[in-house]
């Protein structure tokens, strides 16, 4: 809060600097068009709760992970439990996500990158695989199938320019990123290729990574009436797991990593790791049919194969997958109205193999189980969508879902089948918006969201197949005010929720270490989410300063656990572990007229309660960083960036991604303290 008081000042600056024209950086922000749910229109007239990242504001880190870029959006919360392994949570807790992304459906270039099982392997993007990535908070079942934890899509051709760059970062714990990238073409024929690669020892024992990230997009236009869009994204992981430590051994060595216990042997023994390797290939084809519609058609196919030398066992799993989605669109405009109306569908399937066996010094001994799936899902929706004079904004939609998984446990004998379906499930979603002016506006929203256990809660690491498991549900509502005073130099919102959720997953773990889920009886989850976001330019000649942008984003949770009993334990009314009741983002830029600049970010959690019995907490954590660089241009066509930065300015020990419901009490995780960094950029742009 430290950091808060301090930006105020410039927030609240003097009225004669209020009163200046709006910026570039304000102009840009308006500009910004959310294409989610087909809106195709201005984020000042979205009718959706929805914030952006976009690459050319986001560089304020080492760039080996998206953690700090999308820790600065409230009600979005992203956790690194080591280099490489991350878990994502928009408006909820990460009760299910013991690793990886659960409940949160991501589309890169409109293609389905949540794998048909539920699971997004997000570590396998760079940061120089996006340029933009919109965040859609709340139910998105409506035109997107089954989560009730919101909705990433990551674009990579926005504002593209031909030409090329290249960017090298290194620091503390022997850090290595180079990111590189080529683009060429035309406007009717944009073309980019990507690479890059991320290293790092790690500040805690066994938490050495390294990633190789390729990537290639195209899009061309056949005709008039046609465009044909190709996608691929191929990325090579490995990372060391640490595991998780006791309060006491987190204390007096917090840099550790799990040490042996019982008949398990340490982290370091087992050589405990993940071998990652992920391909996705797509195309999407847009036709527009005549003036009124428009259809786009995506097709996709992926494989991922994991190696996971644990202390438990050796996983390894096969992951082929493919899938589609097609979209079409009627919109029709008279005067200053529009009409538009949206009906498609998406089928996702995937076949599996999850092979376990004993673990031999890193190595697979003696096969325990052997395990076919096959993992089928669609949905069909309907979207209906009003605008009235740029005044009132009316949108409603509502799907049908239908899942089936399969289990063949080949290592028995006889053979083991189970199978359990998730059938005609309802999302509907129904959103309002009045702009009272350009400057004040209101939103509300009611919608239902459902999801069915992922592949990785079906079978957890326990091996036990959990097909009784039953889908979580609930309903969402939210209302939100957006206001710009100072001729929209100083813009605030905030918005309110509640979302009731029914079954709601939640996971446990056994004396082993091996992670299960059951279903809680009900979850409320109530919250607040606020920002105020400030642009100054216009300083006076003699000036050093060129401008400033200061943002601040708040974010209050009440989740608290409804009827939830569990054989002779009660936890109703105890707070929802994993979920911060209070979070603080605040970023300050300040850039200097001679290249120069400055960038101070501040985040900060409360206390955060890791059992449902809520009798372990890990304290609350205040991160600063700092930032300074410089940065010129010449000719239009070259661009040199400078700079080096700190990151856990203020030296805090604190637990970044803990093991929520761990047995034994190994619950924490550290994060690095104060470390380093350098990095260069180089940038040509094709006149």
């Amino acid at each position: 809060m430290r950091f808060l008081v301090l930006l105020l000042p410039v927030i609240l600056i003097s009225q004669d600097l209020l009163s200046q024209e709006k910026t570039d950086s304000a102009k840009t922000l308006d500009e910004v068009v959310v294409r989610a749910f087909e809106q195709n229109r201005k984020a000042g007239n979205s009718v959706m709760a929805i914030r952006f990242i976009q690459r050319n504001n986001s560089d304020r880190s080492t760039k080996t992970s998206l953690v700090n870029e999308f820790n600065t959006i409230a009600g979005v919360r992203m956790e690194e439990r080591s280099p490489g392994s991350y878990r994502i949570n928009i408006r909820g807790s990460s009760l299910r996500s013991p690793f990886g992304v659960r409940n949160v459906k991501v589309y890169w270039n409109d293609i389905p990158f949540t794998d048909p099982g539920g699971n997004t392997y997000f570590n396998q993007f760079a940061w120089n695989n996006f340029s933009s990535i919109t965040i859609f908070k709340g139910p998105a079942g409506s035109m997107y199938g089954a989560g009730t934890g919101g909705l990433i899509m990551i674009n990579t051709l926005d504002r593209w320019q031909p030409g090329s760059s290249i960017d090298y970062v290194t620091g503390s714990y022997h850090l290595q990123n180079v990111f590189a990238s080529a683009r060429w073409g035309k406007k009717e024929n944009k073309n980019q290729v990507t690479y890059a690669h991320n290293a790092t020892d790690g500040y805690r024992v066994q938490t050495k990574m390294r990633r190789d990230n390729i990537s290639w997009e195209s899009r061309l236009n056949l005709s008039d009436r046609q465009e044909l869009h190709a996608a691929l994204l191929y990325s090579d992981l490995y990372y060391q797991t640490p595991g998780a430590l006791t309060a006491n051994e987190y204390r007096s060595n917090p840099k550790a990593a799990r040490p042996a216990a019982g008949s398990f042997p340490s982290a370091v023994a087992a050589k405990a790791a993940i071998f990652q390797k992920n391909i996705t290939a797509g195309f999407s084809s847009i036709y527009h049919i005549n003036t009124a519609w428009k259809n786009t058609t995506t097709l996709y196919g992926s494989f991922s194969q994991i190696k996971n030398p644990a202390v438990r066992n050796y996983e390894r799993r096969n992951e082929p997958g493919y899938g589609g989605r097609t979209v079409f669109r009627f919109e029709k405009k008279k005067d200053e109205n529009s009409f538009q109306f949206v009906a498609g569908s998406e089928m996702q399937q995937g076949f599996f193999n999850t092979q376990v066996a004993q673990n031999k010094l890193g190595h697979p001994d003696t096969l325990q189980t052997n395990d076919d799936i096959r993992y089928s899902t669609y949905s069909i929706f309907v979207q209906g969508d009003i605008s009235l004079r740029d005044s009132w904004f009316f949108n409603g939609g509502i799907s049908i879902n239908k899942t089936r998984v399969a289990f063949t446990r080949r290592s028995d004998y006889p053979v083991q089948e189970q199978y359990r379906s998730y059938k005609n499930e309802l999302a509907p979603r129904i959103s309002v918006r009045k702009n009272f002016n350009n400057d004040l506006s209101i939103k509300a929203t009611l919608s239902r969201g459902f999801s069915p256990p992922t592949v990785a809660e079906l079978l957890p690491s326990t091996g036990v197949i959990s097909t009784d498991l039953e889908a979580e549900y609930g309903w969402n509502y939210e209302t939100g005010i957006s206001y710009a005073l100072f001729k929209r130099t100083l813009r605030l919102e905030t918005t309110l929720f509640y979302f009731k959720l029914k079954n709601a997953l939640v996971q446990r773990r056994d004396l082993s270490g091996a992670d299960y889920f059951v279903n809680a009886g009900d979850v409320q989850e109530k919250g607040i989410e606020s920002s105020a976001s400030y642009t100054y330019s216009h300083f006076r000649e003699f000036s050093i300063l060129d401008y400033i942008t200061a943002d601040i984003n708040y974010t209050y949770n009440h989740f608290r656990y409804g009827s939830f009993r569990k054989g002779t334990d009660d936890y109703s009314g105890k707070k929802v572990p994993s979920v911060p009741a209070q979070t603080v983002s605040v970023l300050l830029d300040i850039n200097f007229k001679k290249g120069f600049y400055t960038n101070l970010t501040y985040y900060g959690a409360s206390t955060i309660y890791l059992n449902d019995a809520n009798t372990a907490v890990a304290r609350p954590y205040h991160l600063g960083g700092a930032r300074i660089g410089w940065t010129r241009s010449w000719v239009k066509k070259y661009k040199l960036n400078l700079y080096g930065g700190i990151d856990n300015l203020f030296d805090e020990t604190y637990s970044m991604g803990n093991d929520i419901n761990a047995a034994a009490g190994r619950y924490y995780n550290a994060a690095p303290p104060r470390n380093f960094y350098l990095g260069l950029s180089f940038q040509w742009f094709k006149s």
